[in-house]
């Protein structure tokens, strides 16, 4: 009888302590597996984004999604705000998704998900939304500008969140602008200022504004403008050939660049009106000699002009006598350069010589 007892007793103990290790097991479940688990968001203005509540473990307690202004969006499969953006996409006692689609700027802050046990357990989620900028505008830019212009090109974008960065080319090259960020409500508008020496070399350069932000991913923004730039005339004049000859045909060409081009070009002869207008051709900017003769030697002058200047080149034009003329040009050609060759090995002798003397010290 006494060991019955003892034996019930030990029974009972046993059962109080598994009693009481289900209930730390329980406790310890119920303080971990149901605490709600969120993560944050971030959505570009304008997208669709979810937000997710779930629990590892739930009683058959429901859950709720709050937005920033603390209003309830959904209390499990029941909405409570009058928002058409705002829909289930899932709800059971271990998870509530919501999504949320035409994303404002309004929609950002810190949103809620509660699970209505005793006390009541909250986890909290932020919505960051990201302001798409809009496309760059440049200003500054005047058509056609004047050789020798200070000009300043500004690129503006609008409705940056966070503030975008611009960047500046010339022809795919990247160059270094003036940045400035400011404040408008929850975007920024950024300038970017560029300022330009302009000469004849940027005209037809296109310049390229681009607009970097994390909401456009691979696919920045840009705007483009071409420079046109207006310049005096430059000339030079360009001969078919080397050694004229009588009885030869001969081409001169007056190269002229300028914006506005300069057409038409003028020729004249020692500073005169052309003499022979029959075998003195004017086509456009070439001058042809149909047949040269002696009477051809003179000085050629081209000039063009146009609303910002004149430039004028000049052509000394000799006509050789073709027997007089050796193989490889005229005689006293060969005969300069046989004499720069012998005065060139005559000074180096000297040096030799002098070099030679002053290390054995020989006095003459």
């Amino acid at each position: 009888m006494i060991l019955k007892h003892h034996l019930v007793l030990t029974l009972c103990t046993v059962y109080g302590i598994l009693l009481k290790v289900t209930a730390q097991k329980s406790t310890l479940r119920g303080s971990s597996g149901q605490q709600p688990l969120v993560q944050n968001q971030t959505v570009t203005e304008g997208g669709t984004t979810n937000m997710t509540c779930r629990v590892e473990y739930n009683d058959q307690t429901s859950l709720q999604w709050s937005n920033p202004a603390q209003q309830t969006l959904f209390f499990g499969d029941k909405k409570a705000l009058r928002d058409n953006r705002i829909e289930l996409v899932r709800a059971s006692w271990s998870e509530l998704t919501i999504s949320i689609s035409e994303v404002t700027l309004a929609d950002e802050g810190m949103y809620t998900c509660s699970l209505f046990t005793m006390p009541v357990k909250t986890a909290k989620a932020y919505l960051t939304v990201l302001g798409v900028p809009e496309m760059p505008e440049i200003d500054g830019l005047t058509k056609p500008a004047l050789e020798g212009d200070e000009i300043t090109l500004t690129c503006m974008t609008h409705g940056s969140k966070p503030a975008a960065d611009l960047r500046w080319f010339r022809n795919e090259k990247e160059i270094k602008g003036a940045k400035e960020v400011n404040a408008s409500g929850k975007t920024f508008t950024v300038t970017s200022s560029l300022q330009l020496l302009v000469d004849r070399d940027d005209d037809g350069a296109a310049y390229t504004c681009k607009v970097d932000h994390v909401a456009l991913l691979q696919t920045p923004q840009q705007t483009t403008e071409v420079l046109e730039v207006h310049y005096a005339p430059r000339v030079a004049i360009t001969n078919s050939l080397t050694f004229p000859q009588e009885g030869q045909y001969l081409k001169l060409e007056c190269v002229s660049k300028g914006n506005p081009s300069p057409d038409p070009v003028m020729w004249t002869k020692d500073g005169g009106e052309l003499p022979d207008l029959e075998r003195m051709i004017v086509e456009g900017r070439e001058l042809t000699f149909t047949t040269l003769n002696k009477t051809d030697n003179g000085t050629y002058r081209c000039e063009a002009s146009n609303h910002l200047g004149t430039s004028s080149a000049e052509y000394l034009l000799y006509v050789y006598d073709p027997n007089a003329m050796g193989q490889h040009g005229p005689d006293h050609a060969l005969i300069g350069g046989v004499v720069a060759v012998v005065v060139f090995v005559t000074l180096c002798l000297i040096i030799v010589l002098g070099r030679y003397l002053a290390r054995h010290k020989v006095c003459l």
